[in-house]
């Protein structure tokens, strides 16, 4: 079947399913079978947006896949809906970055209700990629980075938070928002300077925490560069820590 069949029998699912639904709330068929055409028009839906997949009509596959989350929420089916309203976001990211943002933003309210967490930072990350690359709005993928980065805190899983607030940090850099780089670079590089198989990457985060400082100040750069010395003595004969130990004796 060509895409533009895969279309017209998809437009017919999507007909067919709309039929299932106000069906289901007539009053005689509402007490006899309602929910039954509300879970068939559940799964036209769902089939209508694969074929729309296949043909490759992105919006009308993320359409019929948020009418699946309705009604899987009508159904009072949550994790269904969260992951329609997943499959619709991820449609739409290929046509309608906005629209797809406000489908995962759906489906995080679902899956933060349901207390899944990792879940719900997982898509944050999703949507401050989009807006990263698509929509070009650094603020609001920072915000996003952020809370994602507070999910996984709150779920233990610290090697992912801070792999999202290496992101805010180095945006936030580029923005010139120099003390909050230097906050997350510090705080990321006391929490892996213990830690036998992250501690390498310490020296990378004290470095750069270094650098914003120069940046802002150079007494404070060195400063901050002896503290990072007696807080972690390893940092001391790293090449970072010579490096910038040149560049403020050039200085002085």
């Amino acid at each position: 079947m060509d895409n533009a069949g895969k279309e017209r029998e998809a437009v017919q699912l999507m007909a067919e399913a709309e039929k299932r639904v106000k069906a289901s709330h007539s009053f005689l068929r509402g007490l006899f079978g309602g929910n039954t055409r509300i879970e068939e028009a559940c799964e036209m839906y769902t089939r209508a947006a694969n074929m729309f997949k296949m043909a490759k009509n992105w919006s009308a596959a993320g359409n019929a896949f948020c009418q699946a989350a309705k009604l899987h929420m009508q159904l009072q089916s949550k994790h269904d809906s969260a992951t329609s309203f997943v499959d619709a976001g991820n449609a739409y990211k290929k046509a309608d970055p906005q629209e797809a943002i406000n489908c995962l933003n759906a489906a995080i309210d679902i899956y933060t209700d349901m207390g899944r967490f990792t879940i719900a930072a997982k898509h944050h990350i999703t949507i401050a990629e989009i807006y990263e690359t698509e929509l070009v709005d650094i603020e609001k993928a920072i915000a996003h980075y952020e809370q994602s980065a507070d999910y996984y805190k709150g779920e233990e899983s610290n090697s992912s938070a801070n792999k999202c607030l290496l992101k805010v940090a180095a945006y936030a850099a580029q923005l010139e928002q120099y003390q909050k780089a230097i906050e997350i670079f510090e705080q990321i590089g006391a929490n892996t300077m213990d830690n036998p198989l992250l501690k390498y990457s310490a020296k990378d985060y004290f470095f750069k925490a270094a650098l914003c400082h120069f940046i802002v100040d150079e007494l404070n750069a060195k400063l901050a560069l002896e503290k990072y010395e007696e807080m972690f003595p390893a940092f001391t004969d790293s090449r970072e820590c010579k490096l910038l130990k040149v560049k403020t004796s050039r200085s002085s």
